[in-house]
C-alpha cells in the first residue's frame, strides 16, 4: 500500500477570523458606559418620583429633579445610546417650507464588522419599552388618587419617553408611515428574536442608511 507523506514544512492556513468572532460573542456588553447611562437616567427618574416624599418635602425640588433626569435621558438615548447599542438614530427636522420630516439613520448589517451585541440590544429595547409603561401606570394612579399637582410631570415623562420609543420603532422598521403596521411588525420581530436568539441580527459599522419621511 502506498502511504501519503506530509511535509512538516508545508504551510498551513489558519483562520483567525473565527477566533475574533468567538471572542466578540463572549463579550456580552461591549459598551458598558452607554448601557449604564441608558438605564441610569430613566430608572433614577422613576425612583426619584416614587420616593420623593421620603427625600424632601419640597414639591418644586422634586419636580425639577425628575424633569432634569427625564431630559437627560431623552437626550442621551436619542443621540448616544441608540447609536452605540443598536446602531440606530433618529431626529426630526423642519424644511424651508415649514414641513416637518422624520429622518432615520441605521448602520448597514455587516457580517465582518459588528458593533453591538445581542445583550446590549435586548437591554436597549426592554428599557425603551418598559419605562414608558411604568409612567402610564403613574398617570392613572395620579389621576385616580387626585394628586393633580404631579400630573404635568407624569405627562412630561410619558411624552419624552414615548417620543424616543416611537422614533426608534420607526427607525428600526425603515421609516414606514403607518404606525399600526410598524408596531405589529416590530412586535412580531421582537417575539421571533426572543424565541430564536441565534438568528438575531446585529448592526455593523460599515456604511449608513438614511431614510426620510
Amino acid at each position: 500500500m502506498k502511504q501519503a507523506l506530509v511535509d512538516d514544512t508545508e504551510d498551513v492556513s489558519l483562520d483567525f477570523g473565527n477566533e475574533e468572532e468567538l471572542a466578540f460573542r463572549k463579550a456580552k456588553i461591549r459598551h458598558p458606559l452607554a448601557t449604564f447611562f441608558h438605564l441610569f437616567f430613566r430608572v433614577s427618574a422613576i425612583v426619584t418620583y416614587v420616593c420623593c416624599d421620603w427625600f424632601s418635602r419640597s414639591f418644586v425640588g422634586c419636580f425639577v429633579t425628575v424633569l432634569l433626569l427625564l431630559s437627560f435621558d431623552f437626550w442621551s438615548v436619542k443621540n448616544v445610546t441608540g447609536r452605540l447599542m443598536v446602531g440606530l438614530r433618529w431626529w426630526n427636522q423642519v424644511d424651508e417650507d415649514g414641513r416637518s420630516h422624520w429622518v432615520f439613520e441605521a448602520r448597514k448589517v455587516s457580517p465582518d464588522n459588528v458593533t453591538a451585541t445581542e445583550a446590549e440590544a435586548r437591554i436597549f429595547w426592554l428599557g425603551l419599552i418598559i419605562c414608558p409603561m411604568i409612567w402610564i401606570v403613574f398617570f392613572f394612579s395620579t389621576l385616580f388618587s387626585l394628586k393633580l399637582k404631579w400630573l404635568a410631570l407624569v405627562i412630561a415623562g410619558i411624552s419624552l419617553q414615548a417620543a424616543n420609543l416611537y422614533g426608534y420603532i420607526l427607525c428600526k422598521m425603515g421609516g414606514e408611515g403607518d404606525i399600526s403596521k410598524v408596531t405589529a411588525s416590530f412586535l412580531s420581530q421582537t417575539v421571533f428574536q426572543t424565541a430564536c436568539p441565534s438568528d438575531f441580527q446585529k448592526p455593523g459599522l460599515e456604511g449608513l442608511e438614511i431614510h426620510k419621511c
